[in-house]
């Protein structure tokens, strides 16, 4: 009996977040370890068709960055980056196509729809969702670096993916937006979920990764951060690495009305339910 009054409470630590967050729009940014473990996958999915099922409003972004290398390399193309961001010629567009709209798409909307849920897939020019226009990266003496075919968020169909939603489909979305001229783009992943928490005026945004969110410089985990702060440590080099455009990303979205933002390890079997519904949460929690 003991434990099923334990197992009741539990469930009741719940209760004011479902209260405070029914109706809102939380951006899912699913990425890494989440996304390449069996197992982990379809916890993130249960997690994700819950939020639906208890009133909120789940989104999910979706990169794709080591399913692309690996089929890059199958193709005996090399994978190249410039600071971070991935040089997308012709070939790598149509790779990137294949992986990320064909592929892990529709592979993410048929679990959904395995397990119970609704979902509707967008890529590329698949609802054209995500506007994009040429990204230009500038080096380090101002001169513009050619990138081939990746992009930036010019803008999002929000009206359209809330009609989506209003019929109670999740909304699955790949990071390829649509230049003017129907030109296909690659969009860093992180860059577009908080560019669509932002137009949907999310109530937040959540980023998958595979550490436990931000360290400090004894690598403890860091529960809750400001945007001045979080700023100030990028600024000192103590955000380093691939956690840069996760934060950056955040700190826009924050920027842009978007009430918190989290980073959370993807790693952690239902990360996603921890974070929302317990009193502690499990990553970091970026407020203005």
């Amino acid at each position: 009996m003991q434990q099923l009054i334990k197992r009741a409470e539990t469930v009741l630590e719940a209760l004011p977040y479902l209260i405070k967050f029914n109706n809102k729009i939380i951006v899912i940014k699913y990425g890494g370890a989440a996304m390449q473990s069996e197992e982990l996958k379809h916890k993130v999915i249960q997690d994700v068709i819950l939020l639906k099922m208890m009133g909120m409003e789940p989104v999910l972004v979706h990169g794709g960055g080591p399913e692309i290398n690996k089929y890059l390399r199958k193709q005996k193309i090399e994978p190249k980056f410039i600071g971070g961001y991935r040089v997308t010629d012709k070939e790598t567009m149509k790779v990137v196509q294949k992986v990320l709209g064909e592929k892990i798409n529709q592979q993410i909307v048929s679990l959904i729809k395995k397990a119970g849920g609704k979902a509707k897939g967008f890529f590329g020019k698949k609802g054209r969702v995500i506007k994009a226009f040429k990204y230009w990266k500038k080096d380090e003496n101002g001169e513009k670096i050619d990138l081939g075919f990746t992009g930036q968020v010019g803008g999002i169909r929000f009206r359209y993916l809330k009609k989506w939603m209003k019929l109670g489909y999740i909304p699955v979305l790949t990071s390829i937006g649509v230049g003017k001229r129907g030109g296909v783009y690659n969009i860093n992943a992180d860059k577009a979920a908080a560019a669509i928490a932002a137009y949907l005026k999310a109530e937040k945004l959540i980023m998958m990764t595979d550490v436990k969110g931000v360290l400090n410089t004894s690598g403890e985990l860091i529960s809750h951060v400001n945007t001045y702060k979080a700023g100030k440590m990028i600024k000192g080099g103590s955000i380093s690495g691939g956690m840069i455009p996760k934060v950056k990303s955040c700190l826009y979205a924050l920027r842009k009305g978007v009430k918190t933002a989290h980073i959370i390890d993807g790693r952690v079997p239902h990360a996603i339910l921890l974070e929302l519904f317990t009193d502690h949460g499990i990553g970091t929690m970026v407020k203005k």
